[in-house]
C-alpha cells in the first residue's frame, strides 16, 4: 500500500441546538468538494443523526455496522451531492467513547483497508458539551465552533470553549458566526467571546467568518437541498465560499495526519474523557 496523503481533520461543534451548525458543514463540504478538494463527512451525533435528512440521503448502513464487522468502510460509505462522501451516525447506537477491544479493532482496520482519497474530513459533533463532543473534538486537527447572534447561543458557545480549554486543554478554536444580520453583528458577537475569553481562559479564537441571515437558507432546507446549489449567488453562499477558501489558504504541509492518525487521536481521546 502506497503512502497516505495528509487529510485535515475538522470538528464542527456548537454549544447549543438550533444555530445551524450541520446546515453549515454540510454546505461547507459542497463548497469544498467545488474548489477540487475530496471531503468526508463523518456524522457524529450517533443520538440525532441529522447529515442524511439535510442531504436527503436514505442509508442502509451506518457505522454501527462497521463497529459490528458487518460492513466495511467503503460499503457503508455512501455518496452525497457533488461527489461529497458521508459516514452516516448510527440513531440511538452505543456512544463511540465506549467501544469495547473487538469495536476498536473493528473500526481500525476499516481506515485501514479504506482506500478513498479524502483531503478535508469533516466531523459534524452533536450540540452542547457532552463527553462525545470532546471526545472528537481533542482528537481532531481543528476546532470549529458555529454560534449566533443571540445571548444563549453566545453563552452556550463559551461554556463549550470553557470546557474544553479548562478539562481538555484545547487552546485554539475557530468562530464562525450563523445567521448574523450583517458583517458587523457578527463581529460584535466575536469580540463580546474574545472578551470573556481573553480575561477568563488562556485560549486564542480566531474568526473564520459568518454566514448571513438568508431566507433562502431554510427555502433549501425544506427543499432538503444545500443553499449552495439551491441558490448559488445568494449572500450566505457566497460567504460560505469565502470560508471554505480560507480553509484552503493555509499551504498543505502544515496539514499533517491521515486517517489512520485520527483514529489513533480518536482511541486516545477516549482514555482522555473518561
Amino acid at each position: 500500500m502506497g503512502a497516505r496523503k495528509p487529510v485535515r481533520t475538522v470538528t464542527v461543534a456548537s454549544g447549543k441546538g438550533g444555530v445551524g451548525k450541520t446546515n453549515v458543514v454540510t454546505n461547507l463540504a459542497i463548497a469544498l468538494r467545488s474548489m477540487g478538494k475530496e471531503v468526508l463527512i463523518l456524522d457524529a451525533d450517533v443520538g440525532l443523526s441529522n447529515v442524511d435528512i439535510l442531504l436527503h440521503l436514505a442509508p442502509r448502513h451506518n457505522i454501527s455496522h462497521v463497529l459490528s464487522g458487518e460492513k466495511s468502510l467503503k460499503e457503508v460509505i455512501i455518496d452525497g451531492p457533488r461527489g461529497i462522501k458521508v459516514l452516516p451516525a448510527a440513531s440511538g447506537a452505543q456512544e463511540l467513547t465506549n467501544l469495547d477491544e473487538f469495536q476498536r479493532m473493528c473500526l481500525l482496520d476499516a481506515f485501514n483497508a479504506y482506500e478513498g482519497g479524502i483531503d478535508v474530513l469533516l466531523i459534524d459533533a452533536p450540540a452542547g458539551i457532552s463527553e462525545n463532543v470532546a471526545f472528537f473534538c481533542i482528537a481532531s486537527q481543528e476546532i470549529v465552533v458555529v454560534t449566533a447572534p443571540e445571548p444563549t447561543a453566545l453563552t452556550s458557545a463559551y461554556a463549550l470553549i470553557k470546557v474544553l480549554s479548562l478539562r481538555y486543554r484545547e487552546k485554539r478554536f475557530g468562530i464562525l458566526v450563523n445567521s448574523a444580520r450583517s458583517e458587523e453583528d457578527a463581529t460584535e458577537v466575536y469580540r463580546n467571546l474574545s472578551v470573556a475569553a481573553g480575561e477568563l481562559l488562556n485560549v486564542s479564537l480566531d474568526y473564520i467568518g459568518y454566514i448571513p441571515l438568508d431566507a433562502s437558507v431554510q427555502d433549501a432546507v425544506r427543499s432538503q437541498t444545500e443553499f449552495v446549489d439551491m441558490f448559488p449567488d445568494g449572500p450566505a453562499s457566497r460567504k460560505v465560499r469565502e470560508i471554505a477558501s480560507r480553509f484552503l489558504e493555509r499551504p498543505a504541509g502544515d496539514v499533517k495526519g491521515t486517517l489512520q492518525f485520527f483514529l489513533e487521536n480518536l482511541f486516545s481521546a477516549a482514555a482522555g474523557v473518561r
